[in-house]
């Protein structure tokens, strides 16, 4: 059967009933620019709008300090560069007003300068000369300070000249210096006390190099110089004889013990002594003591070994032996040449080579004076006071 409410299906689809609307398309929109695109961001910019915010930032305090700090170091260069140029100008001028051969070192102190040499006075003013003549010999370094130092000029690019009111410092004679202008490589000196000064060396006499010691006394000699004494002056002649100059009984010519102790062994040459009268005299044996020894050859031995003849022989000058009688000298071993060289060696003479005195040359004002005069390792060195000194007009 057949349901009432079925309706046939038809083949073909009612085109009214199924069919929709056909609506109008829509109009495509506008196309607009858009905006560009952006660009990729730069570091440097960046940066550097960074640092320029974290200085920004910073406190005006905090610059006025850098800026303060800044100018503080242009000035500090600018016044290290005027006092080494003051400097420099200031050791030229000693050099010409004092005729060294070479610039002194000058070293002003005091900070700032640039202040000081705008008032006329300086602080202090330190100058070393080195190698400065003094007599025969050479001081190693003079060196000094002068404090409150007042400048002469019409302003500071004027300064003719200084006023030192007050000078300190010292003067060095090294031992160096000594040993190469008086001992000519041959003679050394070193310090043997506070106030002496040892020589030893070699001292060539008529082709023979003697042995030399000596002793030095240094001593203050007025205000200005220094002055030496030689003592313990002797010139060994090998183990023969030692010289000592002088007109004592001590001193002359006179065997060691070594070469009196070898002659009481050689009969020929005590023989020879004893027969001058001039030498038994000085050496005190009786008169008949040596005609017995003469004449007995058993009485010179008793003579020459007893413990005292070694003493007795040195006691004989042999310089005034070899006045009368050169030939028992040459017997002994010595040269004629060599004793008339030693003859005319005196104590003055040979001191003069050991002389370490000197003299500072006079101020062309004030006053210069030494002190306080001591031996040290390096050499002697003195110290040295001036007041009212003037350099320069």
């Amino acid at each position: 059967m057949r349901s009432p409410h079925h309706m046939p299906t038809h083949p073909y689809p009612n085109s009214y009933e199924e069919s929709e609307p056909e609506l109008c398309p829509e109009p495509e929109p506008e196309l607009r620019p858009g905006p560009e695109p952006l660009a990729p961001p730069n570091p440097r910019r960046g940066r550097r709008r960074r640092r320029r915010g974290r200085f920004a930032g910073l406190p005006f305090a905090l610059k006025s300090v850098v800026a303060l700090l800044v100018l503080a170091a242009f000035l500090t260069l600018a016044d290290r560069w005027a006092v080494l140029y003051a400097e420099h100008k200031a050791a030229d001028t000693l050099k010409d007003n004092l005729k060294l051969t070479a610039a002194p070192e000058v070293e002003i102190g005091g900070f700032p300068f640039l202040p000081q040499l705008v008032d006329g006075h300086l602080d202090s003013v330190k100058v070393t000369v080195p190698d400065v003549a003094a007599d025969r010999v050479t001081l190693a370094a003079v060196s000094a300070t002068a404090r409150d130092v007042r400048l002469d000029g019409d302003g500071p690019t004027s300064v003719s000249g200084a006023h030192l009111p007050e000078l300190h410092g010292d003067v060095l004679l090294s031992f160096a210096d000594m040993n190469r202008e008086l001992g000519a490589s041959q003679v050394t000196f070193s310090g043997a006390a506070r106030d002496r000064v040892s020589a030893r060396g070699t001292l060539p006499v008529a082709g023979h190099d003697l042995r030399l010691k000596a002793d030095v006394r240094v001593q203050r000699n007025g205000a200005r110089g220094i002055a030496t004494e030689i003592g313990g002056m002797r010139l060994d002649i090998g183990d023969l004889a030692t010289y000592r100059p002088g007109t004592r009984p001590s001193e002359g010519l006179h065997l060691t013990p070594e070469s009196a102790a070898r002659l009481a062994h050689e009969t020929q040459k005590v023989r020879a002594l004893l027969e001058v009268p001039s030498v038994v005299r000085r050496m005190g044996v009786p008169q008949s003591t040596v005609r017995e020894a003469l004449a007995n050859d058993d009485r010179l031995a008793a003579l020459t070994g007893e413990p005292r003849f070694v003493h007795q022989a040195m006691r004989v000058n042999l310089l005034d032996l070899a006045l009368a009688h050169p030939e028992i000298l040459d017997r002994l071993g010595f040269d004629p040449a060599l004793l008339d060289a030693l003859s005319t060696l005196t104590r003055p003479a040979l001191a003069d080579r050991l002389s370490l005195a000197f003299k500072l040359p006079t101020p062309p004002s004030g006053d210069l004076r030494l002190r306080d005069v001591r031996v040290e390792k390096e050499g002697i060195r003195v110290r040295i006071e001036g007041s009212d000194l003037a350099v320069g007009s």
